[in-house]
């Protein structure tokens, strides 16, 4: 059989190159916690700079959202992501080769600016590609990938980081993805059409004007519902790749006195449940036809899951293993609120309306690191190992108070969006 004149393969074969890239782009982004006592010595830095520097990351992202969805409503998701890739990967070369924490800053920022668009290319490519009672359930797979990417970000990339050079394993990844970069470029269709094939998805297949793209972005903005899935997402996204991104390792090391190599297996863990948590969410939300109930469910989990961290402190690591697992699984029920939130507009908008609540989850990953940086910095005990600071119990505790607030807060906002339709 040849797969690639088959639809029903070529679109797997396809979204396979673009998962391919959407996997660096999570590895990147959370590497941070398993290289932060390589970094503080690198760039000699406190937690609230290192905090910083790997939130440059996010705050490029968050604010490239909105700009990625109308990139992948008007130019699509293959030229979209070529761009993405080439650039994302630079910017892994330029962090590999810094020497200077400035240096660092902007190419951790440029990885930022290139990984913006490729989930959001992923999502354009299934609107058009597969049917849209498929949609949660390709959307719940892509983000699955981010998963695989923070397993990799975890033990793995610890291993390599101690082999080889924590700079020689970026660089590395550098060189692969933009090999990458240029398989997207060569494989990748933005609609069934250009292949040669008759429509299959809803987006639509007349290139949309800046003007369309405007009255999308009108529409999108003037709800409240954007605004309530946004603060949920910055909540509840944000909160969960900060503590698998930078200090959910931290934590387990210097609590627990164990290795970096050890405590990366809790994230691992964390990673593992985001790699399993949305498609299955997606793909029980596809067939119940239900989203609103099953976000709720997950917010109940997620008070409390980062709550028990907060109250307790040191708990059995077992304990610990089942909230960094939780947190990753049940963010598969926040991710339903992009299948909630597409299903409110036009598919002309699905770029627009998808980035729009996703920029915000990114801008708490950009904020909260700091955040937590800034009060870890409080409870330094004044002691360096290997040049890491370390933090007392009380300040995570703390910190995990923070994460418990933010859950509050993301719970809340899922009640009022199952209040408002709870059918959806």
């Amino acid at each position: 059989m040849n797969y690639w004149s088959t639809l029903r393969y070529r679109r797997w074969i396809i979204w396979g190159t673009l998962a391919a890239v959407f996997l660096l782009v999570n590895l990147y982004r959370l590497s941070s916690a398993v290289l932060a006592d390589r970094l503080m010595v690198a760039f000699d830095t406190s937690g609230a700079a290192l905090g910083t520097l790997h939130a440059s990351f996010f705050y490029v992202y968050a604010l490239m959202q909105l700009p990625a969805g109308i990139l992948a409503d008007r130019a699509g998701p293959k030229r979209t992501a070529t761009g993405g890739a080439i650039v994302l990967n630079v910017g892994a070369v330029g962090f590999a080769l810094a020497n200077s924490y400035p240096l660092a800053f902007l190419s951790r920022a440029l990885i930022g600016l290139g990984g913006a668009v490729i989930f959001i290319s992923m999502l354009r490519f299934a609107a058009s590609w597969f049917r849209e009672e498929e949609f949660a359930t390709m959307n719940g797979l892509s983000i699955a990938v981010a998963g695989l990417g923070g397993i990799l970000a975890t033990t793995p990339l610890a291993v390599a980081a101690t082999t080889f050079g924590w700079r020689e394993t970026t660089l590395g990844l550098g060189v692969i993805g933009l090999g990458f970069a240029a398989v997207v470029y060569l494989v990748a269709d933005d609609k069934p059409e250009d292949a040669g094939f008759e429509p299959v998805g809803d987006a639509d297949s007349e290139p949309l004007t800046l003007g369309d793209v405007l009255e999308n972005l009108r529409l999108v903005l003037g709800e409240r519902e954007t605004w309530i899935t946004s603060v949920m997402l910055f909540c509840s996204t944000g909160m969960l790749i900060t503590l698998l991104g930078l200090w959910g390792v931290p934590y387990v090391v210097q609590t627990y006195d164990v290795s970096v190599t050890a405590a990366s297996w809790y994230t691992l863990l964390g990673s593992f449940g985001l790699l399993i948590g949305p498609p299955a969410f997606g793909w029980l939300s596809d067939r119940l036809e239900r989203r609103a109930l099953l976000i709720v469910i997950g917010g109940v989990g997620y008070v409390v899951g980062f709550g028990v961290l907060a109250v307790v402190g040191q708990p059995p690591r077992a304990v610990v293993a089942v909230v960094y697992f939780g947190a990753g699984f049940l963010l598969g029920a926040y991710t339903l609120s992009y299948a909630l939130i597409k299903e409110r507009h036009p598919t002309s908008a699905s770029g627009v309306s998808t980035s729009t609540v996703n920029g915000a989850g990114f801008l708490g990953a950009a904020l909260f690191p700091t955040v937590l940086g800034y009060v870890l910095d409080v409870y330094w005990t004044g002691e360096l190992v290997a040049g890491a600071r370390i933090y007392t119990e009380l300040g995570y505790q703390v910190s995990f108070g923070i994460a418990t607030l933010a859950s509050v807060i993301a719970l809340g906002c899922s009640l009022w969006l199952y209040r408002q339709d709870p059918l959806a």
